[in-house]
């Protein structure tokens, strides 16, 4: 709990020390999206040669590689304090799926061939699943969790902060069935494959370290508790709360923080 305290309290009055990290915006070439990925990379204050665990945080629909740090702007004292190199690319309202209906917005594909390669070669990173999560918000939240269901391989840590976890209740919202080419009527089999609702098999055979949370008044609260639940029922381990508060950045800025502890701590026992 002091451990958790001394973070709280960097996050909000500040840190005394001077700003040693550094905050790069790189662009990622790839033939998978329709353009080259503008990507916020933060680094942590070190010495040459040291290799750190990578947390990759997706942004929310209608953000952008610029919103995590709007979000949560003592990011940077944090990679520092924690040891961490934060990676933020661009969702561009892709809900972090291959889309099948485009071709140029192959966003899962992206990102587990290209981007974490493209970072574990560029940046200071310990290049194994165990040092390396993804956790996001809102679309970014439902993106971590149902990218490290699928690719296990690549993330051994997840979380999401107030995910839309299930897409189905939402058919006609957030551009969902222009993505998947066919609406939830059309084809429900579609739907069901693009959520994270329907991959407690996969959760718990990716044996994940798993944290995620949401706002008592948000919009995706049902959902979530239907995961808990799900998970509960599947035996999964993971760490659930629910806490006051609704889908807004106020909320997120401070959950920021506890996933960041979760996954320090789960790097530590690596």
């Amino acid at each position: 709990m002091k451990q958790l305290f001394s973070i709280i309290a960097l996050a909000i009055i500040g840190c005394a020390c001077a700003k040693a990290f550094s905050v790069d915006t790189v662009t990622v070439a790839t033939t998978r999206l329709e353009s080259p990925m503008k990507v916020t990379v933060i680094t942590p204050d070190g010495s040459q040669g040291q290799k750190y665990p990578s947390v990759y945080l997706l942004n929310g629909y209608g953000g952008d590689y610029r919103a995590w740090c709007r979000t949560q702007p003592r990011l940077g004292q944090l990679a520092d304090r924690l040891g961490m190199v934060l990676v933020m690319p661009d969702g561009r309202d892709s809900w972090y799926w291959d889309s099948p209906s485009n071709p140029k917005m192959q966003m899962e594909s992206f990102i587990v061939k290209d981007l974490v390669p493209y970072i574990d070669a560029n940046f200071p990173t310990m290049p194994e699943r165990g040092m390396r999560a993804v956790t996001g918000l809102s679309m970014g939240g439902h993106g971590a969790l149902y990218l490290a269901a699928r690719h296990p391989e690549v993330f051994g840590n997840a979380g999401s902060m107030s995910g839309g976890v299930d897409i189905r209740p939402f058919p006609k919202s957030w551009g969902m069935a222009k993505l998947l080419g066919k609406t939830l009527e059309e084809d429900p089999a579609l739907w069901d494959s693009h959520t994270v609702a329907t991959l407690i098999p996969q959760l718990k055979e990716a044996k994940l370290n798993i944290i995620f949370d949401c706002g008592k008044d948000d919009f995706f609260a049902k959902v979530n508790d239907k995961l808990h639940a799900d998970m509960l029922a599947a035996d999964i381990p993971h760490d659930y709360t629910v806490r006051p508060g609704n889908h807004s950045h106020k909320y997120w800025a401070n959950s920021i923080l506890y996933h960041l502890l979760f996954f320090n701590q789960a790097f530590r026992r690596k």
